[in-house]
């Protein structure tokens, strides 16, 4: 990805240069200081993915290159990020279902959570050089809210098949970031392929990265001198389907048994977080 694909990256998914005049010098600088090394991660561990992916069993050099690019961005970005409950993930295909506080959460669960990771990833990610590139060979699968039925059956079905190949899917079920740090509402989509494969919720806590870059923010700011730039992650307990209701109340009842632990958990990890003064 270089300069001009991030400049226009950031431009949709931000709403940098939106307004130029508030942009200061500083500003600029930082978010190049960032970025610019962000894309050469992006270029190098993409490029991997994509030369050595083909030639090893099951794409495994895909998934490591992934893994790898997530820990480099977080260490160029000077996040440290800890993950509680990795013991509770069992084997096979399951479904992670994350609360979504920022941008920043692809690469803190990326480097943290267990197993060969499918994102359910915008279909604008998959048009960027190099990392769409790579997103596309790996098997991750493209969503786009404003579809229509139709795709959004597609997309389900995609899940399904992620699940029935025995690997691990992670979905944002509140379908866009928060605008205020809390859990939102639970959306159906990513649990009806959980409910018809008879695979496993794991739901999935995230609490520090919303402080660091919120919804449209450019960069992950100047937090350093006011706030430390740790992020915690805790994976609850597996959350399977009931079998012997009706699906669609079947998909409802995972929904909200999923979202209730997320919720819990999120809510000590915040606690917790504000007891360290961070």
């Amino acid at each position: 990805m270089g300069l001009r694909d991030q400049l226009d990256w950031a431009k949709t998914e931000w709403g940098i240069f939106a307004r130029r005049d508030e942009m200061t010098f500083g500003d600029a600088l930082r978010w190049l200081s960032q970025w610019v090394p962000f894309g050469a991660r992006t270029m190098g561990y993409a490029t991997v993915s994509l030369v050595a992916g083909p030639l090893t069993p099951d794409r495994r050099a895909s998934t490591w290159a992934m893994k790898q690019w997530s820990r480099a961005c977080l260490e160029g970005l000077r996040i440290s990020a800890e993950i509680r409950g990795a013991h509770l993930v069992p084997a096979g295909g399951l479904t992670y279902a994350s609360n979504h506080q920022s941008l920043l959460d692809i690469l803190v669960l990326g480097a943290l959570l267990p197993g060969d990771l499918k994102w359910a990833a915008k279909r604008s990610l998959m048009k960027i050089p190099f990392l769409g590139w790579h997103l596309a060979l790996s098997g991750h699968v493209p969503v786009e809210r404003q579809a229509g039925r139709r795709a959004a059956a597609e997309a389900i079905r995609r899940f399904e098949e992620v699940l029935r190949e025995g690997k691990q899917l992670l979905i944002f079920p509140e379908g866009t970031r928060t605008q205020d740090g809390d859990v939102q509402e639970f959306k159906n989509g990513g649990f009806y392929a959980a409910v018809r494969a008879n695979r496993p919720v794991l739901p999935v806590a995230v609490e520090g990265t919303f402080w660091l870059m919120r919804k449209h923010a450019s960069d992950t700011g100047e937090t350093a001198a006011t706030r430390a730039r740790r992020v915690l992650v805790e994976i609850g307990e597996p959350v399977w389907p009931l079998t012997d209701r009706k699906e669609r109340e079947q998909v409802e009842d995972l929904r909200d048994r999923a979202r209730a632990s997320v919720v819990r958990m999120h809510a000590a990890l915040r606690n917790e977080l504000r007891a360290m003064g961070e």
